[in-house]
């Protein structure tokens, strides 16, 4: 008979399809991972996992397994927030997937002020620049800045932000003036690798007209760097530019995107009240931060 511990081990190489990765996870180094598991196929008299050069897959017997797992997850977790509800505080783990703009200049305040009304909540943001797999629990929800086609997931539209073309002022005072669309094909501009743009709402150069990038990256926060450190010009969000005082906004009238970041939650998440709740702070916070920085942009505009 399986006890619940070793079936949270089993769903974190389920997951993972690796030890080392479960035990990242889970703070176990792999070893005890491996010896957890050999333990459970003893309990349970057959093979769950076999390994192949893509890492740990699931045999028929875990695929099986799988399912009642995470019945059990949520039958845990499911007890945590009935004794968490009753004193009104979140508690536990929450780990939030987000593209690097998100995760760099929205979520640490709102989380640090999540933090601070629930300090029994450790929360892990994960900022990456490409979609979370939250089928495999990369993340327990995920802000993104398109919705998925496809998946059993639960979606939300949290809030629409704005981005304009910037330029350092130390930059536009060396180089030829930028007074219309057409001048930027005189100026080196900042931007995303094109190969390596993985949602098409990030494509956002596209409406300059100009098609050479002389200085890109995958990394928000690694443009707008380089955009305060006077390389070039680029787009950047609204809501960063509080961030980077060196930098203006130019063209705002030919040029002025809108985008919109969506919250994404596994959708067996809509049975548990605690990540209901946890969303609704979250979009929330959300919501409140995009609109306090993009209001301090306006009035120094």
């Amino acid at each position: 008979m399986a006890d619940w511990d070793d079936l949270r081990v089993f769903l974190a190489v389920a997951r993972s399809e690796s030890l080392s990765g479960a035990g990242r996870t889970l703070k176990l180094d792999a070893a005890t991972v491996g010896r957890r598991i050999a333990r459970l196929e003893l309990a349970l008299g057959v093979p769950l996992f076999v390994k192949s050069p893509q890492g740990y897959a699931l045999t028929d017997a875990g695929a099986r397994l799988l399912p009642r797992a995470e019945q059990a997850e949520q039958a845990v977790s499911g007890a945590a927030e009935e004794l968490g509800a009753a004193s009104g505080q979140f508690s536990g783990q929450l780990r939030i997937g987000a593209p690097d703009g998100c995760a760099n200049y929205l979520l640490p305040q709102v989380c640090a002020a999540l933090c601070d009304a629930h300090p029994g909540l450790e929360i892990q943001i994960v900022a990456l620049p490409r979609v979370f797999n939250l089928s495999k629990r990369e993340a327990d929800m995920a802000v993104a800045v398109s919705p998925p086609a496809a998946g059993r997931l639960l979606v939300q539209r949290l809030t629409d932000y704005r981005l304009h073309l910037v330029a350092s002022r130390a930059y536009l005072a060396r180089h030829p003036p930028i007074s219309r669309i057409a001048d930027l094909s005189g100026h080196r501009m900042i931007g995303y690798i094109p190969d390596m743009i993985f949602d098409k709402e990030l494509d956002y150069l596209g409406v300059t007209g100009v098609d050479a990038v002389g200085l890109s990256s995958n990394s928000v926060p690694v443009q707008l760097m380089a955009l305060r450190a006077g390389a070039g010009v680029g787009i950047a969000h609204d809501f960063a530019l509080p961030f980077a005082p060196e930098l203006e906004r130019i063209l705002t009238k030919e040029v002025s995107l809108t985008r919109a970041f969506w919250l994404i939650r596994h959708a067996d998440d809509q049975r548990s009240d605690r990540h209901r709740r946890l969303a609704e702070a979250l979009g929330q916070g959300i919501r409140r931060e995009v609109a306090r920085l993009e209001a301090a942009v306006e009035n120094l505009a």
